[in-house]
């Protein structure tokens, strides 16, 4: 499947890290995001309950969806692969429609405040400034007042499913001390790394491999200049993390090829490295912060989140799956 089935990062994941409160009162912008409102229908491709999802709507989640690999082929080919799609999409469109309408019915809603102060944190988090905002918003092909819908869509789902799910569920310290007994080899995690890098994709030719070579030397300059490793990711990798400035998160030292190790061994927090090749291509990466192996306070916390996380995942299944029993769902593709 060539659709990337994940949450782009910047738009929609790193929301759930900056809801502060669960109720507000109904607003006029909860109001405005209703779909009880008429709606012009190009064509209804499911009902649920009593409102519908457009092909127009269900076509705009893949669009924003697709790899830039898929965006970049024929409108024909495009539309293949969007076609064979269609039903896991629509799946998660209906999903999310019935998580909104659960909302509304227990009295959820969202402010205006709340999701200019979600943005205003996701800008922090990737250090992007108003404009390079603004241009990540147009080329994911959002106006700027189509973006804070989703969003605030987002958070609103986020909201009840924290109210429904996440906030009744409990792990207790003999289930972190089963778990612990039970798996032992968990105490031989050793260093993790925080790491950014910029990616050049493994050309077929030697030609190439000259001009990937120049290109990342380039960087190394504006690096020495006093560019940031985050702008020029966003500018220059072919890897998706260029994205979020090149963010890889914490990835344990053993699951590290040996090059990225080489080269780490000589780095310390906020050094960068020179361009070293892997069998996958030309890499420039940049260590954030080193971890030390956890102790077991750290360890119980992980193991409890870990298990809390695993109760989370199967509670919100079967609450997503009493929510399609109960309601009235036609599909029309």
């Amino acid at each position: 499947m060539n659709i990337n089935k994940s949450k782009k990062t910047i738009f929609l994941l790193s929301i759930f890290l900056f809801c502060k409160s669960l109720f507000f009162p109904k607003t006029a912008y909860l109001e405005e995001f209703t779909s009880e409102a008429p709606v012009l229908l190009d064509r209804v491709v499911a009902v649920v309950n009593k409102e519908v999802i457009t092909w127009s709507e269900l076509y705009k989640v893949m669009e924003f969806e697709a790899t830039d690999q898929v965006k970049n082929l024929s409108e024909e080919e495009k539309a293949k692969i969007f076609k064979e799609n269609e039903p896991f999409f629509l799946e998660t469109l209906i999903d999310m429609r019935l998580q909104l309408q659960e909302a509304r019915n227990l009295g959820i809603g969202i402010s205006h405040e709340e999701v200019d102060e979600a943005i205003e944190n996701i800008k922090k988090k990737y250090s992007m400034s108003d404009e390079d905002f603004i241009a990540s918003v147009k080329k994911e092909g959002f106006t700027l007042e189509e973006y804070k819908k989703r969003l605030a869509e987002q958070i609103l789902i986020n909201k009840v499913v924290q109210y429904e799910i996440r906030n009744k569920i409990v792990v207790s310290d003999a289930e972190v001390k089963k778990y612990i007994d039970t798996n032992e080899d968990i105490f031989t995690g050793g260093e993790k790394y925080r790491l950014r890098q910029i990616f050049f994709k493994r050309p077929e030719n030697d030609i190439e491999t000259k001009s990937i070579e120049e290109k990342a030397q380039l960087v190394i300059e504006r690096l020495r200049a006093g560019e940031t490793f985050s702008e020029l990711a966003r500018v220059y990798s072919d890897d998706p993390s260029g994205k979020v400035g090149g963010d890889l998160g914490i990835i344990e030292k053993s699951h590290l090829a040996v090059e990225f190790i080489n080269a780490l061994s000589k780095m310390k927090p906020s050094d960068y490295s020179m361009p070293f090749w892997t069998e996958r291509g030309l890499h420039i990466i940049r260590l954030d912060e080193k971890i030390s192996p956890q102790n077991i306070d750290d360890l119980k916390e992980d193991v409890r989140k870990k298990l809390a996380d695993t109760k989370f995942i199967e509670s919100y299944k079967n609450w997503v799956k009493g929510l399609r029993e109960k309601a009235f769902i036609e599909i029309r593709l």
